[in-house]
């Protein structure tokens, strides 16, 4: 099955159109006033933009609230920067798999493609329905609740902000963010890049305010990291370890950002591994040093007992100027938010253009050339999840069933390598990469559950089983092929889309 899809990658594009999409070709000959003319997504990103994606994700919300849940998780100042370190070191060898997979595949949606061309249809769509309705916005939901959160941490001193006020905060930001990459592609990539130099930047300005605190008194730190005192109470169980594991990769989630672009990237075969190991370096080693700063003026229990991290660092640090670290914690969050809802849109749009989601959401605008139907049902998705959900308990239910994913299609990586050397591949890593990740992604699957097994593991099975619901009948029968054909053809003509062929 692989082999045919890889034949159809490598050598020419074959397209089979549903009857509603031959309905909007014609819709997108008229509103080009052209003769047909093959609507594609334009190769807009390039390196900087591509470092931009990946480091501009990874650096948000996570780095500003997750490490009091990685403390609180194994107890202890060492164990929490070596939960840190591990979590980078997962990150980066996860992204350079995935770097040979998208110049085998050279096709935009990551999981959902890799999994597709590899495994076949089942198991893609499973991803898909997981991914977009799951994966994608819980992650998006959760960075919107990180910007509220900092950004009207200010005008709630010493006390927690109202649940209801957060989440109208951060459901704004997703509109604002879905409004911007809905407009223009190019309009996005240069957020994306603007706000990574302004959270670098913020980032710097924390390692360096950890230096002068030494300076001034090096009380803490000392007794933070004296031998005895480093992994004094550090608390090591498969669970403890694996959801302190969670929290960190969720600092380093964007790492398979540009998989999801591929399409979108130019010169994916020098660019993709470029990016990944220029970003993941520059993120690792600023996360190592930002934990040390936070170390160096608050005890273990202060930094647990902070809802804000930044916000505690920055009062201590700053004093009355402390409100400056909410700014820039909330200003970070956008630039991640921002990226995640970049890709999560494409995973949808290209699901749609393989037939595993409704026609609508494989169309791109006639003129500005962004997917904006499946902008919009994931800005929707967003907001349902947004509703219903906290912080730590969208990070965990996000990695949970995120990295079954993840896993399936290391396993592909596997797959190929074995059976089909012969592919062509303009990168590589050797094969005990991708097995050591797959590792890593058994067990962050399982040790949770093994040593601490709860109810909700169970809905999230239940939840991405229940998929099958739609697959059998609609994706594997084929069954009403028709049902949506007009409200697919108003919604081209009021949203002003048609169908876009891939951009190999």
């Amino acid at each position: 099955m692989f082999f045919c899809h890889v034949c159809v990658c490598a050598i020419k594009v074959v397209t089979t159109v549903p009857s509603s999409y031959a309905l909007c070709s014609l819709f997108s000959v008229a509103m080009a006033g052209k003769e047909a003319e093959v609507l594609k997504m334009k190769r807009e990103i390039g390196l900087i933009g591509g470092i931009a994606f990946i480091s501009g994700t990874m650096i948000g919300s996570g780095i500003f609230m997750s490490p009091q849940f990685v403390l609180g998780y194994v107890g202890s100042p060492g164990a929490s920067l070596v939960i840190w370190s591990l979590s980078g070191v997962i990150a980066m060898l996860a992204a350079l798999s995935y770097t040979e997979l998208g110049t085998i595949i050279s096709e935009s949606g990551g999981e959902f493609i890799y999994i597709l061309r590899i495994y076949g249809s089942c198991p893609a769509f499973f991803a898909a329905f997981t991914f977009i309705l799951v994966v994608k916005p819980s992650s998006i939901a959760a960075m919107a609740i990180s910007i509220a959160k900092y950004a009207i941490a200010p005008f709630y001193p010493g006390c927690e902000p109202p649940q209801l006020a957060v989440k109208c905060v951060a459901a704004a930001a997703i509109l604002l963010v879905a409004i911007a990459n809905t407009l223009n592609v190019r309009l996005a990539v240069r957020i994306q890049v603007v706000f990574l130099v302004a959270k670098v930047l913020a980032l710097t300005f924390i390692v360096i305010g950890g230096i002068v605190a030494i300076t001034q008194s090096s009380t803490v730190i000392v007794e933070n990291f004296k031998i005895e005192n480093s992994f004094k109470g550090t608390q090591f169980s498969l669970s403890t370890v694996g959801m302190a594991v969670y929290q960190g990769l969720w600092s380093y989630a964007g790492w398979y950002n540009l998989n999801y672009v591929t399409e979108e990237l130019k010169r994916p075969e020098v660019n993709l591994p470029r990016a990944v190991v220029i970003a993941i370096t520059l993120v690792t080693g600023l996360y190592l040093l930002v934990n040390v700063s936070y170390l160096t003026v608050m005890t273990p229990r202060e930094l647990m007992s902070s809802s804000a991290v930044a916000v505690t660092w920055g009062n201590k640090v700053l004093g009355s100027w402390g409100w400056v670290m909410s700014v820039a914690a909330a200003l970070s969050a956008f630039g991640s938010l921002n990226g995640t809802f970049f890709s999560g849109g494409r995973v949808c749009f290209v699901a749609a253009r393989e037939g595993h989601m409704p026609d609508i959401l494989a169309m791109a605008h006639v003129h500005r050339l962004t997917p904006s139907p499946a902008l919009i049902f994931t800005t929707l998705i967003s907001l349902v999840v947004l509703a219903i959900g906290d912080f730590q308990s969208i990070v965990n239910f996000f990695s949970f069933t995120a990295w079954i994913f993840y896993g399936i299609t290391l396993s592909g990586l596997i797959y190929l390598k074995i059976k089909k050397p012969e592919l062509p591949r303009p990168y590589k890593v050797p094969i005990l990469l991708p097995i050591l990740v797959l590792i890593a992604a058994v067990f962050l699957v399982l040790a949770p559950i093994i040593d601490d097994p709860q109810i909700e593991y169970l809905y999230v099975t239940l939840f991405i089983l229940s998929g099958a619901i739609i697959y059998v009948p609609f994706i594997h029968y084929k069954l009403c092929p028709g049902l949506l054909t007009k409200l697919t053809v108003f919604m081209q003509l009021f949203l002003e889309v048609a169908p876009a062929e891939k951009n190999l």
